[in-house]
């Protein structure tokens, strides 16, 4: 695992905090779903899959915002009508999870930080009482000793507060923690927490290119840092 030591003085890391949507799980399919019958209920046109992925990443209220929207900005959705789709959408959404897939190498990935006595956690903006069904499905339930939901904190990325809980809760230094991500915010969250951040190639950053985002490390699979 040279990449990961490379970015912790030669060491291999202490703990390792994941992204879960465009890092670990493709779950654009089911939020699609989701948003689409959501909007076709309040009598709009649905979005579709290639859309709905450039408006994920910023957790579910921001998502609905931007459906109702139809754009990436969505200042001037009224909050009352907001609140009401957002409570649609969920319900819509905890129905089924059946289209969501995990990426290519991340159990390889999991397996071998898990044998080399790495500590593992999951931060992510998706609402909390997704993640952990979630991650039972796509067979990665025991991996991840933490998980840190959008509303489990009062602050989502890209502020850096989840991921200094996580560090505090490990018990481990800046310099023994790495965040893998796959968006602005993921890398945003962890400079202001001090680690270094590899990006994926492959995930969601609302159409534009991670890399332009200065990760210290892009990847094209998570089985590279092996």
């Amino acid at each position: 695992m040279k990449p990961l030591r490379a970015l912790c003085a030669g060491e291999l890391p202490r703990l390792v905090m994941f992204d879960l949507d465009g890092t670990l799980i493709d779950s654009v399919p089911d939020l699609a779903a989701a948003v689409d019958r959501m909007l076709v209920e309040l009598g709009r046109a649905p979005a579709g899959v290639e859309q709905v992925r450039q408006w994920v990443g910023n957790g579910a209220r921001v998502l609905v915002r931007r459906a109702l929207a139809g754009s990436l900005e969505h200042a001037a959705v009224d909050e009352a009508e907001s609140e009401a789709a957002l409570a649609r959408f969920l319900d819509i959404y905890g129905e089924c999870h059946t289209l969501t897939t995990l990426y290519p190498g991340v159990h390889e990935l999991l397996e071998a930080l898990s044998t080399a006595a790495v500590e593992l956690a999951v931060v992510t903006n998706k609402p909390e009482r997704f993640v952990a069904p979630l991650l039972e499905q796509v067979g990665l339930g025991g991996y991840f000793r933490w998980i840190i939901g959008g509303d489990t904190l009062p602050q989502q990325k890209p502020d850096p507060a989840a991921l200094l809980q996580v560090m505090h809760l490990a018990g481990v230094s800046q310099k023994q923690a790495v965040f893998v991500g796959d968006s602005r915010n993921d890398v945003l969250a962890a400079h202001a927490a001090g680690v270094p951040c590899v990006a994926v190639s492959y995930g969601y950053n609302h159409g534009r290119p991670v890399v332009e985002e200065c990760p210290e490390l892009l990847v094209d699979c998570l089985t590279e840092l092996l």
